[in-house]
């Protein structure tokens, strides 16, 4: 006789079993697009594409965290973070973005095989995390079956100041590997640019807003391409920022000017590449964008 009662076994789909094998407060809504939970904050991933101006195509895109409530943006990100009252608390929120973004991107039948997710990092958490910068947000890519060769490290420009700390990140990253983009900023050290050797990061990241400053961006980008790294100019607002962006031999291009960072991970095509970035092309664009900013507030 059988004594054994029967077994109800239930199977758990991927996601399913992501969630339980992490301390991450995870959702996933009808459309399959990936949430967080902190607090009271719902965080989400908006995507914005980067364009590679020599292949004329994008090559990955950077994520931004988005606090949403209803549907509709309820903080902005340096709110959300505020509400980490210590170390532990931000250090955890800091990993539960990247795995958001990391759920939402690579588990998306939009996103291909050879682009790459760019994410950043809190500067507090670099500071906190004595070693092995980069081991756990692996352990959480190795979960999803993504290696870390597809994600590229944004470095924020406050670690510029403490040369030290900035060579062992990117150590560290790299012995994982990780791409790295450190992020250049005018009021910040950058000494660093020509002294890191062989540490010296793929990416170098320039703010739009700094191209005015012609002979110096130019003396570092020459800098960056002696080195063998890429320049991206992010947060590329108007044509004329993107004509100079041209002009000093950018390599990668990002910006508002180019495509919105979207609630979907969207591929600009190489045929609106050429357009864009066609002087003529790329004045016209504009001006209808602002006869459409105009019409909206009339």
């Amino acid at each position: 006789m059988n004594t054994f009662a029967p077994q109800n076994f239930v199977v758990k789909d991927e996601f399913e079993l992501i969630r339980s094998a992490t301390d991450y407060s995870l959702e996933r809504d009808q459309g399959g697009w990936i949430s967080g939970q902190f607090y009271r904050c719902r965080l989400t991933s908006a995507f914005q594409p980067i364009i590679d101006m020599a292949q004329n195509k994008t090559i990955g895109h950077t994520a931004h965290i988005r606090s949403e409530s209803d549907g509709e943006i309820s903080l902005s990100p340096w709110q959300v973070f505020a509400q980490a009252t210590n170390d532990e608390q931000l250090v955890h929120l800091d990993r539960l973005c990247r795995a958001v973004h990391a759920l939402n991107y690579f588990n998306n039948k939009a996103t291909r095989s050879d682009e790459k997710l760019f994410v950043g990092v809190h500067p507090l958490l670099l500071e906190t995390v004595k070693v092995d910068h980069g081991r756990a947000f692996e352990d959480f890519l190795n979960l999803i079956g993504v290696k870390t060769s597809r994600v590229t490290i944004e470095i924020p420009p406050t670690i510029n100041h403490n040369r030290e700390l900035l060579q062992k990140i990117i150590n560290n990253y790299h012995l994982r590997g990780y791409a790295i983009a450190v992020t250049y900023h005018s009021g910040s050290n950058n000494a660093w640019m020509p002294e890191l050797g062989s540490l010296y990061p793929e990416i170098i990241r320039i703010k739009a807003s700094y191209l005015f400053n012609y002979r110096v961006i130019d003396t570092i980008i020459k800098a960056a391409h002696h080195f063998g790294s890429k320049v991206l100019v992010w947060d590329i607002a108007t044509f004329e920022q993107l004509t100079t962006a041209k002009r000093l031999n950018a390599d990668y291009l990002q910006g508002h000017f180019l495509s919105e960072p979207a609630r979907a991970i969207h591929t600009i095509s190489p045929q609106l590449i050429q357009e864009t970035l066609d002087p003529n092309l790329a004045q016209t664009l504009e001006e209808s964008r602002k006869f459409e900013s105009k019409r909206k507030y009339k």
